[in-house]
C-alpha cells in the first residue's frame, strides 16, 4: 500500500520515529473503520517491528512524547555508559551476570540483608528463612529491624505489594514477590494488602480502562492461586477502590501536597511532555503504606506500620513515601527489595509480556515450558561439549542456573548442581532438563490451583472488609 512505511533500513532515527507516528495513525485509523481483521492485524505488525527496529537504532523503547535527540534521562544525572541503571521503568546493564547489587545499595542508600538479620528472622518466626532470603533473592532492606522490634513487643504491622496489570498473561517473574509475601503473612500472621495498579497502566500504556481492569481480575486470579489466605488479604484496584474509600483517597491528597513537581522530576525523571496523571501518580502508590487508607481493616488507626516485600525498582516511590511519612504523621514503611529475575536470554535482558520466548509465562504448557529452556535459555556453557568438559560452565551467567536458584527448594542439590556444572561434570543439556523437571510441576500445579479460582473468589477477595488479625 502506498501510504506503508518503508521496511528497509531507514536514513536516520527521526525518520524511523516518524514513521511509527504515521503506522500508528494509521491503525487508528483502521480500527475506527472496522476494516477487515486480516489488514489491521498486518498493521500492526508492521508497527511492532518499526518499534523493534527503533529500540535496536536508538538503544531505547519507542515513547511517543520523547523523539530521538530529545531523550531525557531518567533520574538527576542519566545513566552513564557501561553502567547500571534502575529506575521503575527501565533496568539496563552491560554485565552477563545481571546488576551489581552491591553497588545498587549504595547508590539507593538501603541496607544488605546479612547474616544477622536473617538469623533474626529465624528467631522471631521460629521458621527456617526461604529460600529467597538464605540464597540473597531478597537482598536488601529498610527498617527491617523496626519490624522485628514491632513484631517480638506484640505490636502491629502489615504487608503491602502490588502488581501493574499490563496484560492478561504473568510470567514467573512476577510470582516472586508474591511468594514471598505469602510466605511473611503465614510466618508472621499479619494481613495483606495487594495494589492492582490499573490506573498506572492506563497512564502509561496504549489500553482503555476497561482493558486496564480486565487485567486486574485475571492477574487476581494468579496471585489467588498463590495460596493467599482470604481472611488475610485484601485485594484492591485502584480504579474501583479510590472511590469507595474516603480514607485512602484523603491520604492521596496529603501526600500529594508534601510533594513537588521537582521532586518528582529528580526522582522520576518525568519531562514537561509527561501527562499530569503520570506526575501524579506516585502519590496513589505511596497512599497502601498507610494503615488508615484502609478504614474497613484497621477503623481509623494510623500508627501500624507497613512492611513492603518488592522488587527494588519500586524503591524510588517509596523513598518519596518515607520522606513524605513523618511530614504528615504516619510511620515511615519498612522495604524489602529483591533481585531482578532474568529473562531467558539473559540477564542482560529485558522480560516482555510481548515477546513470548523472553520468560516463562503462567500459561505455557509442559511442551512450551521444554522447548523455551531448550532453545532460548542464555547457556554458561562451552562451545563444544570436550571445551565444556575440560573447563567447565559459568554458573553466574547461565539462566538455567539462575532460575534454579529461585525454584528449587533443595539447598544440597542446587550446591551440587553447581559443582557439577562448574566442573564440566554436568553439561548445559543435563542442567536445563534439571530446571524443565522444576518448572513443569511448578507451572502445572499453578494452574490446576488457578481454575479453583472463580469470579466469585475474586470478588470477595476484592471486597473491602474486615481482615482476620490479633493486633493490640
Amino acid at each position: 500500500m502506498a501510504d506503508e512505511p518503508r521496511s528497509q533500513p531507514f536514513d536516520s532515527p527521526l525518520q524511523l520515529f516518524n514513521s511509527i507516528v504515521s503506522q500508528g495513525e494509521r491503525v487508528r485509523s483502521l480500527k475506527d473503520k472496522k476494516a477487515p481483521k486480516d489488514e489491521i492485524d498486518s498493521a500492526v505488525k508492521l508497527l511492532l517491528s518499526l518499534k523493534m527496529s527503533y529500540k535496536a537504532l536508538v538503544g531505547e523503547d519507542y515513547s511517543p512524547e520523547c523523539p530521538p535527540g530529545s531523550l531525557a534521562p531518567r533520574g538527576k544525572s542519566g545513566p552513564e555508559d557501561g553502567e547500571d541503571f534502575v529506575d521503575p521503568w527501565t533496568v539496563r546493564t552491560s554485565s552477563a551476570k545481571g546488576i551489581d547489587y552491591d553497588k545498587l545499595i549504595v547508590q539507593f542508600g538501603s541496607s544488605k540483608i546479612d547474616k544477622e538479620l536473617i538469623n533474626r528472622i529465624e528467631r522471631a518466626t521460629n521458621q527456617r528463612p526461604h529460600r529467597f532470603l538464605r540464597r540473597g533473592i531478597f537482598f536488601s532492606h529498610r527498617d527491617m529491624n523496626q519490624v522485628l522490634d514491632a513484631y517480638e513487643n506484640k505490636k502491629p504491622f502489615y504487608l503491602y505489594t502490588g502488581r501493574g496489570p499490563s496484560s492478561e498473561a504473568m510470567h514467573v517473574g512476577h510470582l516472586i514477590p508474591f511468594i514471598f509475601t505469602k510466605w511473611l503473612q503465614d510466618v508472621f500472621d499479619v494481613p495483606l494488602v495487594v495494589q492492582m495498579s490499573d490506573d498506572e497502566k492506563y497512564l502509561w500504556k496504549d489500553l482503555t480502562l476497561e482493558q486496564a481492569y480486565g487485567y486486574t481480575l485475571e492477574n487476581a486470579k494468579d496471585i489467588i492461586a498463590c495460596g493467599f489466605d482470604i481472611n488475610k488479604t485484601f485485594i484492591f484496584s485502584d480504579l474501583e477502590y479510590m472511590g469507595m474509600s474516603p480514607g485512602f483517597y484523603k491520604n492521596v491528597v496529603k501526600i500529594q501536597k508534601h510533594v513537588t513537581f521537582n521532586q518528582v522530576k529528580g526522582i522520576f525523571g518525568f519531562t514537561d511532555s509527561d501527562c499530569i496523571g503520570k506526575i501524579s501518580f506516585p502519590a496513589v502508590q505511596a497512599a497502601p503504606s498507610f494503615s488508615n487508607s484502609f478504614p474497613q481493616i484497621f477503623g481509623d488507626r494510623a500508627d501500624i506500620q507497613c512492611l513492603i516485600p518488592c522488587a527494588i525498582d519500586q524503591d524510588p516511590y517509596f523513598r518519596m513515601t518515607r520522606d513524605v511519612a513523618p511530614r504528615i504523621g504516619y510511620p515511615k514503611p519498612a522495604l524489602l527489595h529483591s533481585t531482578f529475575f532474568p529473562a531467558l536470554q539473559g540477564a542482560q535482558t529485558k522480560m516482555s509480556a510481548s515477546d513470548p520466548n523472553s520468560s516463562i509465562f503462567l500459561t505455557d504448557t509442559a511442551k512450551q515450558i521444554k522447548t523455551k529452556v531448550n532453545k532460548h535459555a542464555f547457556s554458561g556453557g562451552r562451545d563444544t561439549v570436550e571445551e565444556h568438559r575440560q573447563f567447565g560452565g559459568n554458573c553466574d551467567v547461565d539462566v538455567s542456573f539462575m532460575y534454579l536458584t529461585f525454584f528449587l527448594e533443595d539447598d544440597d542439590r542446587l550446591e551440587q548442581i553447581r559443582k557439577d556444572y562448574t566442573s564440566g561434570a554436568m553439561l548445559t543439556g543435563e542442567l536445563k532438563k534439571a530446571l524443565i523437571d522444576v518448572l513443569q510441576p511448578l507451572i502445572a500445579e499453578h494452574q490446576a490451583r488457578r481454575k479453583e479460582v472463580t469470579d466469585e473468589m475474586v470478588k470477595e477477595f476484592m471486597t473491602p472488609r474486615q481482615l482476620s488479625f490479633h493486633f493490640q
